[in-house]
């Protein structure tokens, strides 16, 4: 367990951004203010819990990284294999980030197991084609079966 995660989310905010304020100015910088002015917005947010600011600019950075909602939408879309399914897609716009965000790691996460596995089926295809080859090489003895061990008399074969 890293030691974040043993941090109070004051500790973190401090550690991390260097207060509440910087956070809530870089949170303001990096989301769309939609129809509210930045002014409103930063209030907003300085009224909110410190865990959900620091969860609110994970979500807001990795939603910028991946070139905003709508292709966060797309490329989840693609990779839950549904990318030529308009209405699908329609669909998944008007989910929240951080649930687009939640979609698409477990879709890489099946993906990326996925692609993990296939080779690992693949080797195993390969030895057993080995197993049968050296099978097929190895000297076998044509119609002749090893005779069976000889236990106790050689009689009838019954108890007496």
């Amino acid at each position: 367990m890293s030691v974040a995660l043993n941090k109070s989310p004051l500790a973190r905010v401090k550690d991390e951004f260097g207060g509440k304020d910087k956070l809530v100015d870089k949170i303001v910088g990096v989301l769309d203010a939609g129809d509210e002015g930045k002014d409103v917005l930063r209030k907003r947010l300085l009224g909110v819990a410190n865990g959900k600011l620091i969860r609110l600019f994970s979500v807001a950075t990795r939603t910028k990284q991946a070139g905003g909602h709508d292709k966060l939408a797309a490329t989840t879309a693609e990779r839950l294999k549904h990318g030529k399914d308009k209405d699908y897609v329609a669909k998944l716009g008007d989910l929240s980030d951080a649930r687009l965000l939640d979609m698409l790691g477990a879709a890489e996460r099946a993906h990326g197991d996925a692609a993990k596995a296939a080779p690992a089926a693949a080797a195993k295809a390969a030895k057993a084609k080995v197993a049968r080859a050296a099978k097929k090489a190895a000297p076998a003895t044509k119609g002749k079966k090893a005779a069976p061990a000889a236990k106790g008399k050689a009689g009838s074969g019954k108890r007496a």
